[in-house]
């Protein structure tokens, strides 16, 4: 580690309403806070625990005596930064920060920092700063702003007699409206592209899956890409993609996505469309599932949630890929291969060893047996009934003729190549 670099020390509180109907068990929830910190770089978690509270302090979010209490470990600690698993208003945030002399951070804000650091292409990098002045604008609150003037540096002077907060909402609300003509230009610039691609007769096959299933470490294994695969929250957040040569089969695009986490904020959601929006465009979706996780049938239901608010339809057919099964107890391995050998929509794998990756190809290449490749074709003048099976399958695209016979480009199935084969 560079030791010139500061290593800010963090105590991560997961607060647990008594009345809050949970369907997560709050143990597990204060793990995946832990590994959400963990992904921020320079960040040393010292501590982490569940906090219970009978009812919600709408002024401090916990009670005097907690709040002392916490106050003692986080000093005896020399805590610089509290992460609190959940929301926190801009009021409760500055009284606590004022209580506690710490920085503090909620779920939303500690995903956009983190969203902030991956983001990788011009689009994920100006819809995190839109999210991020979305968020901001909403914690405009007197004692607050001359933080944000160190950081991002929103000082303009307002008019006569307009009040601080009033000036830096409007700065706020000019930034969005220029980044949002930025971003309705990229996604142009990038719809060509992805009309460009969508020329390319390869199929699209997506990953998809919770955060820290496994995806990276699978693209990696699959293509032999480098990935950043580390055994972090979001570590990849533009979508990545490689073209990938089946054994005998068609050669595809593959795509690793963004992890997908529970209680994502809404306004999270509509910002990350954009490291998504692969998997709307995928003829096959791989949903990875770390099968060891405990609550691994929580996060699929998280995972198919998020497809559905995306608009993937049930039309996009998957494959549920179980992943990790080397890190299950042997009989509880063996069960889950038996259960994904009588069931063809479920592969059993492990990215790690490479146990399954061959079955999982080959399931990939059966989906995709129905996918559409274009081609082109010479026909003579004497293959007339060729040329009308074709036209009655409506698989032409273009035709010229000339002194050879007709050139043909058609869009077709391996089964209607085969078929055709065989007039």
């Amino acid at each position: 580690m560079d030791h010139d670099r500061h290593v800010t020390r963090a105590w991560v509180l997961h607060p647990e309403l008594k009345t809050a109907h949970k369907r997560r068990d709050p143990v597990r929830a204060l793990d995946e806070a832990v590994s959400l910190a963990a992904a921020l770089p320079d960040i040393e978690v010292l501590g982490s625990e569940v906090v219970r509270l009978p009812k919600l302090h709408p002024g401090m979010l916990f009670g005097s005596g907690k709040i002392d209490e916490i106050k003692a470990r986080l000093k005896a600690a020399e805590v610089e930064l509290v992460l609190i698993d959940g929301s926190v208003t801009p009021v409760q945030q500055r009284n606590l920060e004022k209580a506690w002399g710490v920085k503090l951070l909620d779920r939303t804000g500690l995903i956009l920092e983190i969203f902030s650091d991956r983001a990788r292409t011009r689009e994920g990098v100006l819809q995190v700063e839109m999210a991020a002045l979305s968020y901001q604008r909403t914690r405009l609150v007197r004692a607050w702003t001359h933080l944000e003037r160190q950081r991002g540096g929103l000082g303009f002077v307002g008019g006569p007699g307009e009040t601080q907060i009033e000036a830096d909402r409007r700065a706020i609300d000019e930034q969005l409206n220029s980044l949002r003509r930025q971003l309705a230009k990229v996604v142009k610039t990038r719809e060509l592209h992805r009309a460009g691609r969508a020329k390319v007769p390869f199929p699209i096959v997506a990953l998809v899956g919770y955060t820290n299933a496994g995806k990276s470490t699978l693209f990696n294994h699959v293509t032999g890409a480098d990935v950043m695969a580390k055994d972090m929250l979001f570590a990849t957040l533009d979508p990545t993609m490689r073209s990938l040569q089946l054994v005998d089969g068609p050669e595809i695009i593959l795509s690793d996505t963004v992890g997908f986490i529970s209680d994502l904020p809404t306004e999270l959601v509509a910002a990350f469309r954009a490291t998504l929006e692969e998997v709307l465009a995928a003829d096959l979706i791989c949903h990875v599932r770390d099968i060891s996780h405990p609550e691994t049938t929580l996060q699929a239901e998280d995972v198919q949630e998020i497809l559905t608010s995306l608009g993937v339809g049930r039309g996009t057919p998957q494959i549920e890929v179980w992943n990790k099964i080397d890190l299950l107890p042997e009989d509880e391995a063996a069960a889950i291969r038996e259960r994904a050998a009588r069931d063809d929509q479920i592969i059993a794998i492990s990215a790690v060893t490479g146990e399954g990756l061959e079955t999982l190809t080959d399931a990939i290449k059966d989906a995709l047996e129905g996918e559409r490749v274009e081609a082109t074709l010479t026909l003579g003048f004497n293959e007339g009934k060729k040329r009308a099976w074709l036209f009655n399958e409506g698989v032409v695209e273009d035709e010229q003729q000339d002194e050879d016979g007709f050139h043909l480009t058609v869009r077709w199935t391996a089964r209607q190549q085969r078929k055709f084969e065989g007039i």
